[in-house]
């Protein structure tokens, strides 16, 4: 907990003038009990940016790969992140999610799974849909407007939770969940780019 906060606070002191970070809508997040972050993926910037911009610690999946580093590897799990297995169904990385949910913890999620090299958003993947239907959690949808560069504005969108309760009625599966949820982060894209 003191190395997270430790890291947040120096990245958040670099990032916040370097990118002139604009952030909206924090008061979305609620203060206590589960919650999802959704967020779109344009760099791999993104998670250090939600980390900085919410207003609760936020635990984040890393792709494995990162933790067989052996000082990236315990630094990762020092600052609350944990590994998950990319192209397969990595049930370890579901059950750890899901304890951080039961916890009353955050959890932050691009649902889209890697980064977008067009800054437009891609095809989600399941698995945010999974959190958002098994879990209880308030899902938080929340978009990064770039570019990032050092002087340019980065704006980042906490959108309105995303009722999933008619989701679970209706039993829509994990696919159609997260689908719901990066049509809303969509309207918070497209709702910013009206007003410029």
């Amino acid at each position: 907990m003191f190395l997270y906060r430790l890291a947040r606070n120096i990245v958040k002191i670099v990032l916040y003038p370097l990118l002139r970070v604009q952030v909206h809508g924090k008061e979305h997040i609620p203060k206590d009990g589960p919650v999802i972050i959704c967020s779109n993926h344009i760099s791999n910037f993104d998670p250090p940016v939600v980390a900085i911009t919410s207003p609760r610690n936020v635990h984040f999946m890393a792709k494995a790969e990162l933790f067989e580093k052996k000082f990236l590897g315990k630094f990762l799990l020092a600052i609350q992140s944990f590994p998950v297995k990319r192209g397969m169904k990595d049930r370890n990385a579901l059950r750890m999610g899901l304890d951080v949910l039961e916890k009353g913890h955050v959890l932050g999620l691009f649902p889209e799974g890697t980064r977008s090299k067009t800054g437009k958003m891609g095809e989600p993947l399941a698995g945010a849909g999974f959190f958002a239907l098994r879990s209880k959690a308030t899902i938080v949808p929340c978009a990064i407007i770039g570019p990032y560069k050092i002087g340019k504005k980065l704006n980042v969108i906490y959108g309105k939770p995303v009722d999933m309760d008619v989701a679970r009625e209706n039993k829509l599966s994990a696919k159609e969940a997260v689908t719901k949820v990066m049509d809303e982060i969509q309207t918070l894209i497209s709702e910013f780019d009206a007003q410029k």
